[in-house]
């Protein structure tokens, strides 16, 4: 097996386009360019050494703090040689992607939802469009500096008889902050009370015979 693996490693490492390869827990990652990207798919496809039937998944990584912000991740598998293989590749807000659809149309599926989670844009693609949020949906809720509450908020207006859209208001009226753990200042739970109560029966109790005396 890892023979195996070492001679994909070699050929992939030799195709116009990969700038590394490595083999990471097993399994064969090669870094590759935008430019070209078709061409090399195609050839991952067709060697008789990869023979790359089907790309069971292709997905995005947001790391905001690089200039190239995306990794795009294409996870390969060979159903004829029982193998398989990462292709990564990165991209930019603004730069685009080109579309491997040409080579595996289930393509179309991974591209709109990268699109649609992370607004990764793939060139070539002819039906980029939302996939798994609205229409009207504003950014994109995978990239990592989107805010957990989203921009709107969707709710049916029953006088306009209509799905409306309208921006998320977050309210604080009936928030504490009064302290710096939710715990602290507490001295007596709810149904403490009674508690308190017989315990200071009890000490009262105890003092009077002493008072006497």
């Amino acid at each position: 097996m890892a023979e195996t693996l070492a001679a994909l490693a070699e050929a992939i490492g030799a195709m116009p386009g990969v700038s590394a390869v490595r083999i990471d827990k097993g399994e064969l990652v090669a870094l590759a360019g935008r430019e070209g990207l078709v061409a090399l798919m195609t050839a991952l496809r067709d060697d008789p050494r990869c023979a790359f039937e089907q790309v069971v998944d292709i997905c995005g990584v947001d790391w905001p703090q690089r200039e190239q912000r995306f990794d795009v991740v294409y996870n390969l598998l060979s159903v004829s040689l029982n193998q398989r293989a990462r292709v990564i590749v990165t991209a930019d807000e603004a730069t685009p992607v080109p579309s491997v659809h040409g080579v595996w149309p289930v393509a179309t599926w991974w591209e709109r939802e990268a699109w649609d989670l992370f607004g990764i844009v793939f060139s070539g693609q002819p039906d980029l469009r939302r996939i798994l949020t609205d229409y009207g949906f504003e950014g994109h809720p995978l990239r990592k500096d989107f805010p957990l509450t989203g921009y709107v908020e969707v709710r049916y207006d029953e006088d306009r008889k209509a799905v409306v859209y309208e921006p998320v208001k977050l309210v604080q009226d009936f928030r504490s902050f009064d302290f710096e753990s939710p715990w602290e200042a507490i001295t007596t739970l709810p149904g403490d009370e009674k508690v308190h109560q017989l315990r200071a029966a009890e000490q009262q109790a105890a003092a009077e015979p002493a008072a006497k005396g």
